[in-house]
């Protein structure tokens, strides 16, 4: 399907690992293109080994490019709350550390808002028992990943399903969330 890309926005979230944040935003419709990169540190042009060490500040994230017609941003949202685990600042699941800490990189002041009336929607649903720890943060420079990052799941089928059983985070989700839809 083509897009005009004049009607196309952005969004940026970090929920640890970012091989594991792209398979469920690729899955919905509307969403254009995903990629992984580094956001949220000092570092210029940081690399996967600078930015897993944890001394650039970055985080791992995922930059989401989609129509804002076909999936709203408030949907994208959905998307990334179900795919993390909010209450923990220090990390996600077996990747510690603040290179994986979760985090909403919003791109203007109407993802920001939008963002924290979902974070305090969640944070009163009582789902989780610790507060919810994401940060909500103005985007500043976003870095793309090495080209091996990207579609790692596609690119590495085998090599991303161990790495995403082993994570522990499915078996998370699948406790706070159980069946409901992702």
């Amino acid at each position: 399907m083509l897009h005009n890309k004049a009607n196309l926005a952005t969004a940026t979230f970090a929920g640890g690992c970012f091989w594991c944040m792209e398979p469920p935003f690729n899955k919905l419709d509307g969403v254009v293109t995903t990629m992984p990169g580094y956001t949220g540190g000092h570092k210029e042009n940081p690399t996967y080994q600078e930015v897993s060490a944890g001394t650039t500040g970055h985080t791992e994230a995922l930059q989401v490019t989609y129509d804002p017609l076909k999936v709203s941003y408030s949907q994208l949202l959905e998307v990334f709350w179900r795919n993390i685990n909010p209450a923990d600042p220090d990390g996600q699941f077996v990747d510690r550390g603040s290179q994986y800490r979760p985090a909403i990189f919003y791109h203007d002041e109407e993802q920001k808002q939008i963002a924290e009336e979902s974070r305090n929607k969640l944070a009163l649903s009582s789902r989780f028992q610790s507060p919810i720890a994401t940060e909500i943060v103005p985007l500043e420079t976003f870095y793309p990943a090495e080209d091996y990052h990207q579609d790692y799941y596609q690119k590495s089928p085998g090599r991303y399903k161990l790495y995403h059983y082993n994570s522990g985070r499915g078996q998370f989700l699948k406790k706070v969330w159980g069946d409901e839809e992702k």
